[in-house]
């Protein structure tokens, strides 16, 4: 089999690029290890996506995503303007239906188990399927699998500052909750709109709404944790991280951005120990914040967690040494490129275990990232999208967030559209 493309991983990034490969007309194979496509999106709930910039580049992916979501009742456009309100598992089937629409081949619950590499270049790739699969030829390969997989197999080199890491968490969803009810407190106990807000949005009630155990501001909800903390509902490090919001469509369901996985120190996702102590320590803490909230929370009478993460949700792990590596001082500077894949103004955003160590630094200009920090400087016809990309810790919390991703992907698809 000859493919002029193979992407593997099946999430924001690799789903962007096998769409527009696939609709301008170029035969693509995409391995997605899930029985589903979306990644963070739907296997670990994330939703709804962070707002970036009004100018951003290479959104032709997201603006047909939201179309089909919204015609399906699964997305909204929130009050600030941010197109990012979705449904995760309907999700699911529209991803699957937006591809198999292009004709892209898909390959679920599959991994590649060999690569076949000569003179720094990528010929096949052979798949596991009882035993390794027939080599299967490729011009170009996309590494979208977060982890960046394929670099790894490659032996490509990657960017050694890992001195720092960033907390996973474990999502989850609570149904059973009366919106409305849930609203009307909430807007009559908090009045800062930097932190909650609520809507009527295509008849159903929409909201979010945060708090966290740092004390640079004075969060409403903080009596109620004080208090459940006092009381042993909740341990004092489950209240690190704690923020929801409305889902498109689930007229009585929250999606929780939290537990905040608590350690001294942040874990390597990467390592299987690490992660799976990570999961053992998430879900006790799931249960103690949906029984917190039944107890504090008005219109959470009978709500219930209908949905828990298939996955953890992982800010950052390896990232790819490229033919650039993008730097904090490139985005705060605005640096601008030839070859730009995005334009953002999202803020560096890092999680902190420590209490009053997280940042969320805004840097009030654009910025851009260039099609060449998403080129392997080790193999020629190998690119890397996604949170695995070629930046320093510091560029890459602000270059994660899935409408980034989404460019990333499009902006290799179109860059290989004039290469192919």
């Amino acid at each position: 089999m000859q493919y002029d493309v193979i992407i593997v991983g099946g999430g924001t990034a690799g789903c962007a690029a096998a769409y527009i490969l696939a609709k301008y007309n170029k035969k693509v194979l995409l391995i997605e290890k899930n029985s589903f496509l979306g990644g963070s999106m739907t296997s670990s709930l994330v939703t709804p996506m962070m707002k970036t910039s009004n100018d951003s580049l290479n959104n032709e992916f997201f603006e047909d995503f939201y179309k089909i979501m919204h015609a399906n009742n699964s997305a909204i456009t929130y009050t600030d303007g941010n197109k990012g309100w979705f449904n995760p598992e309907m999700a699911k089937i529209l991803l699957n239906e937006m591809l198999a629409d292009k004709k892209v081949d898909i390959l679920y619950n599959t991994t590649v188990g060999k690569i076949n590499i000569s003179n720094r270049y990528i010929q096949s790739i052979q798949i596991f399927n009882k035993i390794l699969s027939e080599p299967i030829d490729t011009k170009y390969i996309i590494d979208a699998t977060g982890n960046c997989d394929i670099g790894f197999m490659s032996n490509c080199e990657f960017i050694n500052d890992n001195s720092e890491n960033q907390p996973t968490t474990l999502r989850f969803i609570m149904s059973g909750i009366d919106m409305h009810e849930f609203g009307e407190w909430l807007k009559s106990i908090d009045s800062d709109t930097n932190v909650t807000s609520v809507a009527e949005i295509g008849g159903q009630t929409h909201l979010s709404t945060a708090y966290t155990w740092d004390t640079n501001k004075n969060w409403a909800l903080r009596t109620f944790f004080d208090d459940a903390v006092e009381k042993n509902i909740l341990k004092n490090e489950d209240r690190n991280y704690f923020q929801v919001f409305t889902i498109p469509g689930m007229f009585d369901s929250l999606a929780f951005n939290c537990p905040r996985i608590h350690f001294d120190t942040n874990i390597n996702p990467l390592d299987k120990f690490e992660s799976s102590n990570a999961l053992k320590i998430a879900y006790p803490a799931i249960l103690r914040l949906a029984n917190f909230c039944k107890k504090y929370f008005k219109g959470f009478e009978n709500a219930y967690i209908s949905n828990i993460a298939d996955s953890l949700g992982v800010r950052v792990s390896r990232r790819i040494k490229g033919k650039y590596v993008y730097t904090i001082d490139d985005l705060k500077s605005g640096k601008k490129f030839e070859n730009p894949v995005l334009i953002s103004d999202y803020p560096v955003d890092v999680h902190s275990s420590k209490k009053d160590c997280s940042v969320l630094e805004h840097n009030y200009c654009e910025y851009q990232l260039p099609i060449e920090s998403l080129m392997s400087a080790d193999i020629d016809n190998l690119f890397v999208v996604g949170r695995c990309l070629s930046a320093d810790f510091l560029a890459q919390a602000a270059l994660r967030i899935i409408p980034s991703c989404f460019s990333m992907g499009e902006g290799v698809a179109k860059y290989l559209l004039t290469a192919l």
